[in-house]
């Protein structure tokens, strides 16, 4: 990977609802991370936390500049339960976060980003 001033940060989140339907998707999603920095040099997975007003897991990556990170989540989504995947762009940091939630009939983005 190259240096830290090339990269770019990136978050993907599960949502809190998804996360209780389907318990085993945290390490599932780990697992997944931690595969795909062996598999591709230009990701890394850096840190995972809790957010605690949300109730959300993310897991902030460093990518390099270019990298598709939509085709890693659409591998992603392969493995996981049926769901949708938000993109949000967060204005404070500049960091792009993707949350995925559950595909049901909970209306329109209801407050993912």
């Amino acid at each position: 990977m190259a240096s830290d001033e090339s990269t770019e940060h990136v978050e993907l989140a599960v949502s809190y609802r998804f996360a209780q339907e389907h318990g085993w998707v945290v390490n599932a999603i780990t697992g997944f991370l931690s595969a795909y920095y062996m598999e591709d040099p230009r990701f890394r997975l850096t840190r995972r936390y809790d957010e605690l007003d949300t109730g959300r897991i993310v897991w902030l990556c460093q990518i390099e500049p270019g990298m598709p990170m939509k085709r890693l989540i659409k591998r992603l989504m392969l493995d996981l339960p049926q769901s949708r995947v938000t993109e949000c762009s967060q204005v404070l940091n500049g960091v792009i976060r993707y949350v995925i939630d559950t595909a049901g009939e909970y209306g329109h983005n209801t407050g993912l980003c």
